[in-house]
């Protein structure tokens, strides 16, 4: 789509500036602060709203494209563009954002080792992760979304160790290892992939166009040695395998996920972590089918083994934080094996898994801290007969949960479901195995619930010593788009799945891959 606006430039650039000027702001103004990251925000959501209403899903696969020069030297440039998958993602991105920042309004309080300015940094930090997490996603040039790929981990790095919990700074320090070994390996991988391009007839010298190089394998005139184009899928699969994080990569993510405090640990897993599974359909398909296609029973075996033992784990955890964390890596298991099933219902269905596990991840970890921190404690024992004292925070905790374990009715359901008939269709066996998630799913969830909310009140609640209020219009502010989200998605997501089918059917078709046809046993009337 051809326009005079950069409406793209212009959607990451606002957060980005916006950080700048919360940070110049006097350290007196703390609740100024707030405000205008909230403004910022918001900001950022309208321009979505002109990006979505503009996009045609009928239309060029990718719109609102922005082309400049930026290093001619080194073969890139500065390219943007939105297809329905990135789309999706955006808008996910932009819709949580004013909602995280009002979650972490209280986040933040006066330290000395920032100087009297932790609000500022605060929120500062979050809209900068924002900006870089929606230019990664809007990249049409490699290198591009590699730079962003890899600074989002800073801004993430300090959210995590400066404002966490007791061991935040263990945890920042092993998410920033993880992460950077992998962008490391892919550095390598992007390099390798350069030269490549260098050294082939179709480009005028080496690139890093994403456009240019699919259509170059589309037409035949560029293909790379099996065994390179092997390694450098691997090294672009390994970093997204973190990121995302796909099983035995996720070690960092539970420990990251309960010392962050709620909002950050949401930004984190809702959005900024969606970008390694965004990149594995935007990249590591398209650029590498066929290494893709050779590997993915691998990949799928490691995405089942990640639903279960997320699943599994999670029904262990006394931690109420940890739990929702380990959630997660189950959902994420189930993100990728729909992307490496290879089939229209498997990606579609994982496409739209990103944005509703952003949704219900969010609800649940949010509800969660905020009964934590009246509490004061993450421990489930600790809990008990909350629906007698706060039963909106306990009905939402409820509707969030039942959304985690994809009930019918409720958006992650029909996401999960794509994801399962697009694997029944070509992988049976792992079809069934991902589909004991759906009992296990409803053991930690409904046991969770059971132990916190129902039953007696503890001692000190019973006898008055201690306060459990119901949520307050603030936190009823955060959670209500929440549940509304995922009731509207859960009854009618058409308005989504038109958006990311015609996206899923390109990259299909990209890399030479069609559904399964139907299998009809024999002797069955035709």
């Amino acid at each position: 789509m051809v326009s005079s606006i950069p409406w793209l430039t212009v959607l990451w650039a606002v957060p980005m500036v916006g950080a700048v000027a919360v940070m110049v702001l006097p350290a007196a103004q703390r609740d100024l602060v707030k405000w205008v990251a909230l403004g910022v925000s918001l900001a950022v959501l309208a321009v979505t709203a002109v990006v979505a209403v503009g996009f045609d899903p009928a239309g060029a696969q990718f719109q609102f494209v922005e082309s400049h020069r930026w290093i001619p030297s080194f073969g890139t440039g500065y390219q943007l563009g939105v297809d329905g998958i990135a789309l999706a993602l955006v808008v996910l991105t932009a819709v949580l954002m004013p909602i995280l920042i009002v979650a972490g309004w209280n986040d933040t309080r006066d330290d000395i080792s920032w100087g009297g300015r932790s609000v500022h940094v605060y929120f500062a930090l979050m809209l900068a992760v924002e900006g870089m997490v929606l230019i990664s996603l809007m990249a049409l040039d490699i290198l591009l979304f590699y730079v962003f790929f890899e600074a989002m981990l800073i801004p993430m790095y300090f959210l995590i160790g400066g404002f966490g919990g007791a061991q935040r700074s263990a945890a920042a320090v092993k998410f920033l290892l993880y992460n950077l070994f992998g962008g490391l390996i892919m550095l390598a991988a992007v390099v390798g992939l350069y030269v490549a391009t260098a050294g082939s007839d179709a480009f005028e010298g080496g690139t890093f166009d994403f456009r240019a190089i699919v259509a170059a394998i589309a037409d035949g005139d560029f293909a790379l040695n099996p065994m390179v184009m092997h390694l450098l899928f691997g090294g672009f699969m390994f970093a997204f395998a973190i990121k995302a994080p796909l099983w035995p990569l996720h070690r960092w993510l539970p420990d990251s996920a309960v010392q962050a405090t709620p909002a950050s640990a949401v930004l984190m897993m809702a959005i900024m972590d969606k970008v390694g599974t965004f990149g594995m359909i935007r990249y590591c398909l398209p650029l590498f089918g066929d290494s893709a296609a050779l590997f993915a029973p691998v990949i799928i075996t490691l995405s089942v083994i990640g639903i279960i033992y997320g699943a599994v784990v999670a029904i262990g955890q006394t931690d109420v934080m940890r739990l929702i964390a380990y959630t997660s890596i189950s959902h994420f298991g189930f993100i990728i094996l729909g992307i490496f099933v290879m089939t229209s219902q498997g990606q579609a269905g994982s496409t739209l898994y990103m944005v509703n596990h952003g949704i219900s991840t969010a609800a649940l970890f949010l509800i969660a801290g905020f009964l934590v921190s009246r509490r004061g404690s993450r421990l489930i024992s600790a809990y008990g007969g909350v629906q007698k004292v706060a039963p909106v925070l306990a009905g939402t905790f409820l509707v969030a949960g039942l959304a985690t374990l994809s009930l019918p009715g409720l958006a992650p359901f029909i996401s999960e479901f794509l994801v399962l008939i697009g694997t029944f269709t070509r992988y049976p066996v792992f079809g069934v195995l991902a589909a004991t998630a759906l009992v296990l799913s409803a053991i930690y969830i409904l046991w969770m619930y059971q132990r916190m909310m129902t039953g007696p009140l503890p001692r000190d609640l019973a006898d008055g010593e201690s306060k459990l209020p119901d949520l307050v219009p603030r936190e009823i502010v955060v959670v209500a788009p929440l549940i509304a989200l995922l009731l509207v998605l859960g009854v009618y997501p058409k308005p989504a799945l038109d958006v990311i089918d015609p996206a899923v059917s390109h990259t299909l078709t990209s890399i030479d891959q069609r559904d399964p046809s139907p299998a009809i046993a024999e002797g069955f009337p035709r």
